[in-house]
C-alpha cells in the first residue's frame, strides 16, 4: 500500500490490533498488521513474561504496547481493599446474594483479590515500571490510552526509535497529543469498547484528521470489516485501530462461557456505563450493570476504586459470578460491533476478510465514480 503507516512500521496493511491477549498480538503482526498488547490488567512481572513470549513467537515482526498513563488517578496501592465504602460493598454483596451466586471461601477470595490488585495499580508510577520492562524489548510503538503521554516518555521512546501515539475521543485531546510530540493519533469513536467518549466515528475521524494534519490518524470505534476500513481511509485516516473484533477469534483470551454470550449478543447489548471502572466504559450488558441503573443504587466510585469494588474486593467481587459461570453476570468490554460478531473465526481469517472486502469496496467505488 502507498501508506505512511505501512512505511513507518514496515507492515503490509495498516490494521492495528489492540488486544490483552499476546496470541492475538502475534497473529496480527504475522498476518501483516501490527499487534498492540494492552497492559491495563498487568503488572511489571506479567508484562515481562508476555513480551518475552511475543519476542519468541512473532518472527521478528513489529508490535507495540498500549498503556494507561492518566493525568488523574488515585493510587490504589495506598488504599486498603477492606476500606471501601460499606454501602457500596453491601450493595454488591446484596446483588450477588439475591442472584444466588455462591460466595468464595474467604481465604481463596482474599488471595485472588490481592493478586488482581497488582494489575489495578495504573498510576504514572506503576505505568513507568511496566514501561521499563517494555524498553528491554524490540517494541515499535507505545500508545497511551488515557491522556497525552509525558514529554519525558516521548523523548525516551524516540531516542530508542519507538513511535508514540495516543487515543483521542475529542479534537482537543488530539491537539494535546500532537503538542506532546506524538507520531500518530488514534481517533476513537463512541462505538468502541472500553473507555470511550460520546462522538461517533463518522463525525470524529475527519474532524481529528483535519485538526492534527499532517500527523497520520488511525480510525477506531466500530471497525471490524473491510467496508469500515474503507470508510476510515475515505474519511482521511491512514489506517484502523481494532479491538472488539479479535474477541471472536479462537486465539482471544475469553473464556468459552463469555465468548458464547458475546456471540449471541446484539448491538444494543454493548452499553456505556461507569460501573466497571468509574470512568465511562462500553461493556457487554449484564445483571450487574443493570443493577446499578436501578433506583436506589449507590453512585459509582471514582476510578480506580470502582474497579476494585468490581473485581478485587475479596468477599463481594463479581469474580464470584465468574467462578460460578453465572451467565447473567458475565461481561467483557466490547463495542457496538458485537452485534455483527456471531461466529467464531481466527485472527488470520479476520485480517484476510478485511483486506478482501476493502479491495471489493475500492472496486465498487471505482465503478461508481468512473
Amino acid at each position: 500500500m502507498n501508506n505512511r503507516l505501512c512505511q513507518m512500521f514496515g507492515i503490509e496493511a495498516p490494521i492495528f490490533a489492540f488486544s490483552h491477549c499476546r496470541d492475538v498480538v502475534v497473529e496480527v503482526s504475522k498476518a501483516g498488521g501490527l499487534g498492540v498488547l494492552g497492559m491495563a490488567r498487568a503488572h511489571a512481572d506479567r508484562v515481562e513474561e508476555d513480551l518475552r513470549w511475543i519476542d519468541a513467537h512473532v518472527g521478528g515482526k513489529p508490535y507495540g504496547v498500549d498503556i494507561l498513563m492518566p493525568s488523574t488517578y488515585e493510587d490504589v496501592a495506598q488504599v486498603d481493599i477492606d476500606a471501601l465504602p460499606p454501602e457500596h460493598v453491601a450493595f454488591v454483596q446484596r446483588v450477588l446474594d439475591d442472584a444466588g451466586i455462591p460466595r468464595l471461601p474467604l481465604e481463596q477470595a482474599d488471595a485472588a483479590a490481592r493478586e488482581l490488585l497488582k494489575g489495578l495499580h495504573i498510576t504514572p508510577r506503576e505505568s513507568l515500571q511496566m514501561l521499563e520492562a517494555c524498553f528491554r524489548h524490540p517494541i515499535k510503538l507505545i500508545v497511551n490510552a488515557l491522556g497525552s503521554p509525558p514529554k519525558a516518555l516521548v523523548d525516551r521512546a524516540h531516542a530508542l526509535g519507538i513511535k508514540v501515539g495516543a487515543l483521542a475521543g475529542k479534537t482537543e485531546h488530539a491537539l494535546k497529543h500532537k503538542a506532546a510530540g506524538c507520531d500518530l493519533v488514534v481517533a476513537v469513536g463512541t462505538e468502541a469498547a472500553g473507555h470511550t467518549g460520546n462522538i461517533s466515528s463518522m463525525v470524529l475521524w475527519p474532524r481529528i484528521v483535519d485538526a492534527v494534519a499532517p500527523l497520520p490518524v488511525l480510525g477506531g470505534g466500530g471497525v471490524g470489516r473491510g467496508r469500515q476500513m474503507a470508510a476510515a481511509l475515505a474519511l482521511g485516516c491512514e489506517g484502523v485501530w481494532c479491538g472488539s473484533i479479535w474477541l471472536k477469534t479462537v486465539q482471544s483470551e475469553l473464556t468459552p462461557e463469555i465468548r458464547t454470550k458475546l456471540l449471541k449478543a446484539g448491538g444494543d447489548d454493548a452499553v456505556l456505563t461507569k460501573t466497571v471502572t468509574g470512568k465511562q466504559c462500553r461493556t457487554l450488558r449484564n445483571a450487574f450493570t443493570d443493577a446499578w441503573s436501578r433506583p436506589g443504587a449507590p453512585k459509582t466510585l471514582p476510578a480506580p476504586l470502582q474497579n476494585m469494588l468490581w473485581w478485587a474486593h475479596g468477599r463481594t467481587r463479581v469474580e464470584r459470578a465468574h467462578v460460578a459461570n453465572a451467565e447473567a453476570f458475565l461481561t467483557y468490554p466490547v463495542g457496538q460491533l458485537v452485534g455483527d460478531m456471531n461466529e467464531e473465526s481466527s485472527v488470520r481469517q479476520v485480517v484476510l476478510d478485511m483486506l478482501v472486502e476493502l479491495s471489493e469496496s475500492k472496486e465498487r467505488l471505482d465503478r461508481m465514480l468512473g
